[in-house]
Order: C-alpha cells, then structure tokens, then sequence
C-alpha cells in the first residue's frame, strides 16, 4: 500500500505544479477508490506498521475537488483487503470531507448466483459484502460501491474490467454518465 500512496502523492504534486492549479480531480478504479480515500484522510496509514506519520502520504483533501470511485469496493469480508477497508469505514465513514465531491459508480451487469457462468461473480459478491445473489459489475456488488453521502451511480450493463467484452467503466458510453461530475 505504501509504495502505491507514494507514487500517488508524488503524481498528485506534480500535477498541481505543472498545471498551477490549486485542486485535481482523482479517479479510483477497483481497489484505487478506497487507496484514494486513504489518501484524502488525516490519519496517518499505519495498519501495517511499514510507514512513519512523517511520510506526508495522506492529509490530501484539501487538494481534491472531485474523487470519483469506479467498481471501488468500500466494504470488504475478504481477510487480505478488511484490515485496509476497515480503516478506511472507521476513520473516514461515508463521504466524509464535505470539501471534496465523491461519486461512486456501480456497474449492474451480473446477477451473482450459485450456477456457471456466474460463480466467480457470486463468490466475489460474497467476500465483499456477504451476499452472493446480488448485483454488481462481476467483481464489486452494487451495494459495496455506493457510499452514504455521495452521489452514486449505477450504470446498467458496465462490467468491472476492460478485459472481458463489453462495456467497462471506462468505456465511451459509460464514461458520459460519470465525467460530467468531474469539477
């Protein structure tokens, strides 16, 4: 998590100088959501014990206008990613910086249900929110990529990956529904 809130941190000070602004736009795809959130927050990331609360990598909000959140999933049951969500829930719940305008985007492509064909999207339904027979965007449940507070979106049909064919949060189409948001 360090490395990535590093070459997030520096990325975003580059931007602000290059382009003299005061504020970006951060989009989040997947697990990038919830780092970014990390990011945004006061508390210094130390779930690991790998970093000092002098790494700077965190207390960002001030610098963010919009943070936009694809397919993030903002709960989690899954004990390699709960630690990391659940510091995220506790210490900034919902929308939490009411300076910084967060739109969280679900995809309603796939109905998780115990056949083939749709196991892998009920049992990553499952890890994420308890619930396999839900909808979501094969990987990330509708009711996992919303947060309370925000303005959130569920785009019918957007699947969570560029991989498989079909339309993805980052698609032509999918995109006209979210980057109007952007400040």
């Amino acid at each position: 998590m360090v490395p990535i809130l590093r070459q997030l941190d520096q990325t975003v000070k580059q931007l602000l100088e290059k382009h003299n602004a005061s504020k970006i736009n951060l989009i989040g795809h997947s697990a990038g959501g919830w780092i970014a959130r990390i990011y945004l927050g006061e508390k210094p990331y130390n779930v690991h014990q790998d970093v000092t609360e002098s790494a700077g990598l965190w207390h960002a909000y001030p610098y963010v206008a919009t943070l936009v959140t694809l397919g993030t999933p903002h709960v989690s049951q899954e004990r390699w990613t709960k630690r990391n969500l659940d510091f995220v829930k506790i210490n900034y719940p919902g929308a939490f910086y009411p300076e910084v305008d967060y739109v969280c985007v679900a995809g309603k492509a796939i109905y998780g249900e115990r056949r083939l064909g749709k196991w892998l999207a009920y049992s990553s339904y499952q890890l994420t929110c308890g619930l396999g027979n839900c909808w979501g965007d094969g990987i990330t449940p509708v009711v996992a990529a919303h947060l309370e507070g925000a303005t959130n979106l569920t785009l019918e049909g957007v699947l969570h990956s560029p991989r498989r064919a079909g339309i993805w949060y980052g698609s032509p189409v999918a995109m006209q529904s979210w980057v109007p948001y952007l400040a």
